[in-house]
């Protein structure tokens, strides 16, 4: 039955995605259509569509067939594939890049004439499979510390120090926190947001030869208690009928968190909606420093495409100096090129003032070790760690 419903979902994909082409074509008319699959908010498609319409300007017998797919878009993605029509260029992230190019469904881009020396190497390791290059980055993610400026300043707490330990960042959370109005620092049991932990002591998920998992090992063991004990033992953070419904972005803006462990990808919204004074600070050190996942997106072709020249004009021209640029202005990434990220357009003066702080943290992060199946292991450690956090 199953297996009847998979190939009649395919059939309506190929066919719908068919009919879209077509009707593409008829309004391209002997234009070359290069089709483009990405994700993304409605603020950043604003974004991306102009540079899309630019693009088609300079390169008049050119069309882009541009896929928005906002929701499940990798299982969108993976029907794709298997049904033959897969975009030219697919937006893709490190997290999911080993499934594609172990597969050999994307082109290797590692003999791509590009300035390497233009982006930051993690960003380029993180978008490679056994040492060969499958999308150029467009940013890189990693974590950091947003704190309330306001609620420190209330309880007469220093901000956070550059180089601040895990002791230290403790005794502030716990100076912080006034339960149940106000919390030291946010709890998330997603593995994204315990990695530091465990990675500033050592340890992690898995291995960086990827041949075993490594998170009973006792570095990993250390950084998942100390992350355990922020909620059941020195109550500092949150637990889950504490917060609620309440995201730990909602409890931020609410000013019931004092401090708040996430990404670059929050800052526009920060920008807009809190009313109270807030900052960054890298993530506290560890046994072995201070360590957070570094996580990128990037541009990827297709192998199957058959128009892989054209597809590969379209990814230079979308990880220029300029397009990066404008991507970044928003405040939602960081960019993977290093003229961007040291330019205005990313230092540009807004809060965060310490902007600076999420290029620092490029040095001591560390590409997410993922396998093929890493999503399959994060689902099975989801059971192990929610014993432990619960």
């Amino acid at each position: 039955m199953l297996k009847k419903i998979a190939i009649i979902i395919l059939v309506a994909g190929s066919l719908f995605l068919s009919a879209g082409a077509l009707l593409n074509y008829k309004k391209a008319s002997g234009k070359t259509i290069i089709t483009f699959a990405s994700w993304g908010s409605k603020s950043e498609i604003d974004i991306l569509k102009p540079i899309l319409v630019d693009f088609e300007k300079q390169n008049p017998d050119l069309k882009i067939n541009f896929m928005h797919i906002p929701q499940n878009y990798f299982q969108k993605i993976h029907l794709l594939f298997a049904s033959n029509t897969a975009p030219d260029v697919i937006f893709i992230n490190n997290l999911n890049l080993p499934i594609y190019a172990n597969a050999g469904v994307l082109e290797d881009l590692t003999d791509l004439n590009i300035d390497r020396s233009a982006f930051y190497k993690k960003s380029l390791d993180a978008m490679s499979w056994n040492g060969r290059l499958y999308a150029i980055p467009r940013d890189i993610s990693n974590l950091v510390i947003y704190y309330n400026k306001d609620i420190f300043d209330k309880n007469n707490v220093e901000c956070p120090s550059q180089n601040w330990t895990m002791e230290e960042f403790l005794s502030i959370a716990q100076k912080l926190t006034s339960r149940p109005n106000v919390f030291g620092i946010s709890f998330e049991e997603d593995s994204l947001f315990y990695l530091p932990y465990l990675m500033s002591e050592g340890g992690g998920i898995l291995s960086d030869d990827l041949k075993r998992e490594i998170i009973k090992d006792d570095n990993s063991q250390k950084g998942l208690k100390n992350y355990a004990n922020l909620r059941k033992k020195y109550h500092v953070a949150p637990q889950k009928s504490e917060s609620a419904s309440a995201t730990m972005a909602q409890m931020f803006l609410q000013g019931r968190l004092a401090m708040h462990l996430s990404g670059r990808w929050l800052v526009p919204k920060y920008r807009e909606e809190a009313d109270f004074d807030w900052d960054i600070a890298p993530f506290p050190k560890g046994s072995v420093g201070s360590v957070v996942p570094l996580d990128a997106s990037g541009w990827a072709i297709s192998k199957s495409s058959k128009h892989k020249s054209e597809a590969l004009l379209l990814v230079k021209y979308l990880s220029s100096k300029e397009n990066i640029s404008k991507m970044t202005q928003s405040g939602l990434i960081v960019p993977a090129r290093i003229d961007v990220a040291n330019s205005e357009y990313f230092l540009d003066g807004k809060n965060p003032k310490n902007a600076k702080v999420f290029l620092d943290v490029i040095e001591t992060s560390k590409p997410t070790p993922v396998s093929v199946n890493y999503n399959e292991i994060n689902d099975k450690i989801k059971e192990y760690t929610e014993k432990i956090f619960n």
